[in-house]
């Protein structure tokens, strides 16, 4: 998967807050990832979704609004 499939699984994983059937969180970022790995993977998903153009933003289904949003979270956020 690359980053921008990833960014967009995040963002439209029903509110930034998905579940499964049993209300278990499912996670959106690959698997095998530790702390750091996770950190990481998110600082750099949202570093590249602030470097989006319009017509990038429109193939993921996002405002530029709710890209900044994201992209201006720190990587510890959800």
């Amino acid at each position: 998967m690359n980053g921008l499939s990833d960014v967009r699984l995040l963002l439209r994983s029903q509110e930034l807050q998905a579940f499964d059937a049993q209300g278990r969180r499912v996670r959106t970022a690959p698997d095998g990832l530790g702390f750091w790995g996770l950190m990481w993977h998110r600082l750099s998903t949202r570093r590249a979704l602030l470097t989006l153009d319009a017509d990038q933003l429109r193939d993921i289904g996002l405002s530029a609004r709710e890209a900044r949003e994201e992209g201006a979270k720190p990587f510890w956020r959800e």
